[in-house]
Formats: C-alpha cells, sequence, structure tokens
C-alpha cells in the first residue's frame, strides 16, 4: 500500500515538473514543434509515396 503511494506521488511530481518546464520554455517549445513540422511532412510525402509504389 505504502509502495503504491510513493509511485502516485512520483508520478504526480513529475507530472507537475514537466507542466512547469513547457510553461517556462514555451517559446522554444513553439520553435522546436516549427522547425520539426516540415522534417513530418517530408515523412509523410514519403510514405505516401511507398503506400502508392506497392
Amino acid at each position: 500500500m505504502v509502495a503504491k503511494i510513493i509511485k502516485v506521488l512520483v508520478g504526480l511530481v513529475l507530472i507537475v515538473l514537466g507542466a512547469w518546464s513547457v510553461y517556462l520554455f514555451w517559446g522554444d517549445l513553439l520553435t522546436l514543434v516549427r522547425g520539426g513540422l516540415g522534417l513530418v511532412l517530408i515523412l509523410a510525402g514519403l510514405i505516401a509515396f511507398a503506400l502508392v509504389a506497392d
């Protein structure tokens, strides 16, 4: 029972720390998402070509 409570507390602490870091680095996160968007679109296009080739 104590182990479950500790696991839940650790989980809650990690969630809070993660949310706090997203809040602090929101601008950097948006830059990362914008930068990766092109790569994701290229990969999606390559997958579409691969599906058509079959």
